[in-house]
């Protein structure tokens, strides 16, 4: 039985390696005289260092190292690229879209956890689903939700206050945020109560979402087997065989998933009985609540299957609980780390708020918080994890020449059916030709200037501020604008009323799927201990 088995291994290998590596095409030939990383192994190339969770060192070389197309080593000898030459990036996120699709991985990893949402279909059906989904995420509906962002952020600040009687203490400013970004989207997003701010209340759900990206972490080197994994069987059989995995960390993980889909299932039936005699439900303005509703409305052309929809109740819930609140606990530690950057927007914000909140428009005119946001998301992204693959094969224009090992210089970059590239993210937002010698450096001030002309001039394809912080294209975050609201909203009611230092425990960024802070290397625990002092005896009501 066991030599059957190493004679199959051994055949499946040999038609990987065919596969991956014997090619003769110009393709293959340049990728493989690209500058890049040497492979960690040869079992999963550079991919070990690129998931790991202490990698961001290695996305750092790989930004600064090697140029701005970079060769990369894949499982079973598959070559890969990380990509952020701006030209050649404006052709795989929009000009030619339809050939670069989300990875195969990506894909079936997100159906795998989501079901058919936003993040984990393609084609005709994700042009669906974001057609019905662009309206609940404008200008127009933050507006009217808004409201419900400062209420949320009114409870944060008075829940801090009260463990803060005794004066300055150290507290999980991680714990804090992921409270009220799950009840924002709670709220806002679901029409759902989680209630987040209970100090005696679990929420399984909740409980759930808080651990998924980490314990997905762990389970990285079951990614180059997904595609084979998701194609074998009926869901049935697919499930049994998960179920016989002999391995802790996939167990926690199919755990998550289904408390995940269980809970998104039951907020959409709850949806479903809020229906009145004719059929309509009421009129709620949370993003789930107007998504039933408009289903319901739509031509039977657009309407959606009630799968595609309860897929999007865990989609949104997990892209917007970790995204924000663990960029709101970088944008707190970084102005922990510069307290002349602190009290200058703690000045901002007291002087446009004269004591109430501030209208959407009023809040987005605060050039200081503005530029905060932006320099943190451009130089500390939360997602650095994000792929294409070709569908074909196909040619990359380049903004300037490429040179090969051995010295072959490229004008542009032939791409063979089956490429995955990795989307530079970090490498752009970074780029020392186009933001200058202090790319590296957070300086919210760059943003009080206009920026170099090399950034202006630059196509670079990101629907945030020249930053690919949230992508761009057809599949760029359709919630970011819902994010930055939401960290503004946060922010504005919470610096006026507390400062934030830094402890003497080492803090170090986890790379994730989103990244997330753990105290030192040992620890697991997702977590950001900062000093609060309170400033104003207590919070104001909205």
């Amino acid at each position: 039985m066991l030599i059957s088995l190493g004679c199959i291994l051994l055949c499946t290998l040999g038609w990987v390696y065919i596969r991956n590596s014997v090619r003769g095409d110009a393709a293959s030939d340049i990728v493989h005289n690209l500058p890049g990383p040497p492979a960690d192994s040869l079992w999963t190339g550079n991919m070990h260092q690129f998931f790991d969770r202490r990698g961001l060192d290695f996305h750092e070389r790989l930004a600064q190292d090697y140029g701005p197309v970079v060769k990369m080593h894949g499982p079973f000898w598959r070559r890969m690229l990380y990509l952020f030459d701006p030209k050649a990036l404006q052709h795989v996120i929009v000009k030619q879209q339809a050939i670069f699709e989300e990875g195969r991985n990506f894909i079936d990893a997100n159906l795998l956890v989501f079901g058919p949402g936003l993040l984990s279909t393609v084609g005709e059906q994700h042009r669906k689903q974001r057609k019905m989904l662009n309206p609940l995420f404008s200008v127009a509906h933050m507006r009217r939700i808004l409201p419900i962002f400062y209420t949320a952020s009114h409870t944060l600040c008075n829940a801090i206050s009260s463990q803060l009687e005794d004066g300055s203490k150290e507290i999980d400013v991680l714990d804090w945020m992921s409270r009220v970004s799950l009840e924002l989207i709670g709220q806002g997003g679901l029409g759902y109560n989680f209630d987040a701010f209970a100090e005696d209340v679990t929420n399984e759900y909740a409980e759930a979402l808080k651990q998924f990206f980490a314990a997905l972490q762990n389970v990285f080197i079951f990614r180059p087997l997904l595609p084979y994994l998701t194609a074998f069987g009926p869901p049935w059989v697919r499930r049994r065989l998960a179920e016989l995995v002999p391995h802790a960390s996939f167990q926690r993980v199919k755990t998550l998933i289904d408390i995940m889909a269980a809970h998104s299932e039951e907020i959409f039936n709850d949806k479903k009985l809020t229906m009145n005699e004719d059929g309509v439900i009421e009129e709620k303005q949370d993003i789930m609540s107007v998504l039933v509703r408009e289903n319901l409305m739509a031509s039977d052309e657009d309407k959606l299957p009630e799968g595609d929809i309860i897929a999007q109740v865990s989609t949104m819930t997990l892209a917007a609980t970790d995204t924000t609140a663990n960029s709101i606990c970088r944008i707190l530690h970084l102005l922990a780390q510069h307290p002349k950057a602190q009290q200058r927007l703690r000045e901002e914000i007291i002087e446009a708020r004269q004591g109430t909140d501030l209208s959407y428009d009023d809040l987005n005119q605060l050039p200081y918080l503005d530029a905060v946001l932006r320099e943190t998301l451009r130089l500390f992204p939360p997602a650095t994890l994000l792929s294409r693959e070709a569908l074909e094969d196909t040619v990359l224009p380049l903004s300037q020449p490429i040179y090969c090992v051995g010295g072959k210089v490229i004008q542009e970059l032939p791409i063979a059916k089956g490429t995955e590239i990795f989307m530079g993210v970090l490498g752009s937002n970074t780029n020392k030709e186009l933001w200058g010698d202090d790319a590296l450096e957070w300086r919210p001030e760059r943003w009080l200037s206009p920026l170099p002309s090399a950034v202006m001039e630059a196509p670079i394809p990101g629907v945030y501020n020249k930053s690919l912080a949230f992508l761009g294209g057809k599949r760029a975050c359709i919630g970011f604008k819902f994010a930055e609201t939401e960290m503004k909203a946060v922010l504005s009611v919470l610096i006026p009323n507390f400062t934030f230092d830094v402890t003497k425990k080492p803090i170090m960024w986890n790379v994730a799927t989103v990244t997330y802070p753990t105290v030192g290397w040992d620890s697991t625990k997702p977590e950001l201990p900062l000093f609060v002092t309170p400033l104003n005896g207590s919070c104001p009501s909205s």
